[in-house]
């Protein structure tokens, strides 16, 4: 089968340790390569980063083929966009000068922050517009980034052939980066019947990232702050009961998988999505294969070269024992074999 996609990971993150303020770029791109690694050792072939630090994804990018690093392939965002006091806004050094994300409080903040991420090399846009689960100061429900400073990061990114990915988990605000014209809605705990419609309609992805809210209900009682594990809580029953009426309706569902999250493993985590894709959220195994594979490859505007086996595209593949088109667990072997451009990663 096709080497699989993750379309959503945070290789900055150590998912035990789970620290996200005051990190070296040191101790993230040591972070990053082992969770790349794990990543590749696990079939996973190619990813999209969705918000890093320091832009080491994209710092890795360009390293990758320099210094022959056995590491996936990367669509990079580099430092997502985030409101002043929002989703993302965690500081990076002990003297709170360099902020994880780009701040932005206005469309022209917006367009200036957009701009400087593409001449960074970013590939991907990442836009927040709700609040989170793992934030403290903020509720799912609560919006961030204003539709007009979202439709700015767009209308930058799609001049340039770029997509932009929208973090939204509550209804008004999935509602908002829809009507801003992103690509993708990541997390959408509470899309409607409507707003998939819509995604169905103008071939919108969704990423749902179950495993994030699965891993901190299963790992994270005993550990976790308290609010996290309130807000999972409250919302992980309507999560897996919105992305199944989503998959019922017909929009595209692409594996992710908020890899470095609490608990949530860049070794099994993309398996586990799966899964849990097929047996909470009622996808067949095939759907579940597209979203690791071929609707991974279109959102990541990657079709040329992958997310299928075919004459003249790059032979990332994997070996498996069982069919997983009749068994989505059959993904999880651990002893797979797997090929990046042609050559068994050992």
């Amino acid at each position: 089968m096709p080497g699989l996609i993750n379309a959503h990971t945070h290789m900055m993150m150590n998912p035990v340790t789970n620290k996200l303020e005051y990190l070296t770029e040191a101790e993230v791109t040591v972070t990053a390569l082992k969770n790349l690694r794990d990543l590749i050792g696990s079939g996973v072939t190619y990813i999209r980063d969705c918000g890093c630090a320091f832009n080491v994804d994209i710092k890795l990018k360009k390293l990758r083929d320099q210094l022959d690093l056995v590491i996936p392939e990367i669509v990079a965002s580099g430092r997502p966009m985030s409101m002043t006091g929002g989703h993302g806004d965690f500081r990076e050094d002990e003297d709170g000068n360099i902020n994880w994300s780009y701040l932005v409080d206005s469309p022209d903040e917006m367009r200036k922050s957009v701009r400087t991420a593409f001449k960074e090399g970013a590939d991907n846009i990442k836009v927040m517009a709700t609040g989170g689960v793992m934030s403290a100061g903020d509720n799912v429900n609560d919006t961030a980034l204003t539709m007009a400073e979202m439709k700015v990061a767009v209308e930058e990114a799609h001049d340039k052939s770029k997509r932009v990915a929208a973090h939204a988990q509550g209804n008004k605000g999935i509602g908002n980066a829809l009507k801003a014209g992103v690509d993708s809605i990541e997390h959408g705990i509470y899309v409607d019947e409507k707003q998939a419609e819509f995604m169905k309609e103008n071939n919108v992805y969704l990423v749902p990232t179950l495993n994030a809210a699965a891993s901190i209900s299963k790992y994270g009682r005993d550990s976790l702050p308290a609010h996290m594990t309130r807000k999972n809580d409250l919302v992980k029953h309507d999560f897996f009961e919105h992305v199944a009426m989503a998959i019922q309706k017909g929009v595209k569902v692409v594996v992710g998988t908020d890899a470095g999250t609490p608990f949530n493993s860049f070794k099994t985590g993309t398996w586990e999505e799966m899964e849990l894709l097929v047996n909470k959220a009622g996808a067949t195994p095939t759907q579940a294969l597209f979203g690791a594979t071929k609707y991974a490859a279109e959102l990541l505007n990657i079709t040329e070269g992958y997310g299928s086996i075919e004459s003249g595209k790059f032979a990332d593949f994997l070996v498996l024992d069982q069919d997983p088109t009749q068994y989505i667990t059959a993904v999880a072997q651990t002893d797979k074999q797997v090929f990046k451009k042609g050559v068994q990663i050992k």
